[in-house]
């Protein structure tokens, strides 16, 4: 029930935010002396406005569509990225968003296992492509090592295939592990609780000795 009402109360709350950004608007709207006769003013001037909202973003996701995504993405960071306060909230934002709507599958094609940052410990990385080394003959793998929980910062490694182990897990699944920094893991990485077998202890017997006085 958790996830469902963190969502219910934050789109309860940028509804209400854009209620309120837009009242004053919708209340000129009524308010027109042709308009009062209208039945229904009210949620008529509120669907407009929405057909209108829906529309403006169309038009942009279509303009951003035809080729012009780049240009108009660095004339807005541009702008954006030299106001003091907004250029904070705004580099956050586009990192999330990018997060978000990034195809992880394409991005990465498998889920690895390497030792990093120093041997005897082991890091979780997606393989993100192949790539050759000058001065070595033998075919490299490109790592991505993402940073917990916030897997759009991370490090780059370098290294051979014979050096890392495939995780037997899913992007999606590896994802999960990032985001909840450990807490939830597949079934893959579960250690499961060792049973081990009680065997019987050998038992000792006693035999006497001639220093016992015995027969």
């Amino acid at each position: 029930m958790i996830p469902l009402i963190v969502t219910l109360l934050i789109v309860g709350y940028l509804l209400m935010s854009l209620r309120n950004i837009f009242r004053p608007t919708i209340d000129v709207i009524i308010s027109n002396p042709l308009l009062e006769g209208v039945p229904a003013i009210t949620a008529l001037a509120w669907t407009v406005l929405v057909v209108l909202l829906l529309g403006f973003f169309y038009f942009v996701g279509a303009l951003v569509m035809a080729g012009s995504r780049r240009r108009v993405v660095q004339l807005q960071t541009a702008i954006l990225s030299r106001i003091p306060v907004v250029k904070t909230i705004y580099g956050v934002a586009r990192q999330a968003s990018d997060a978000l709507s990034t195809s992880q599958r394409h991005s990465f094609s498998r889920v690895v296992l390497l030792e990093w940052p120093r041997p005897g410990i082991r890091a979780m990385g997606f393989v993100t492509g192949h790539c050759h080394v000058p001065d070595d003959d033998r075919a490299m793998l490109v790592v991505y090592i993402p940073t917990v929980p916030n897997p759009t910062s991370g490090m780059l490694a370098i290294l051979p295939e014979t050096e890392v182990t495939d995780a037997n897990i899913t992007v999606e699944e590896a994802m999960k592990v990032v985001f909840s920094g450990g807490i939830v893991l597949p079934a893959a990485l579960r250690f499961g609780p060792y049973l081990a077998s009680a065997s019987p202890k050998p038992e000792v017997t006693l035999e006497p000795s001639p220093e016992d006085g015995l027969d």
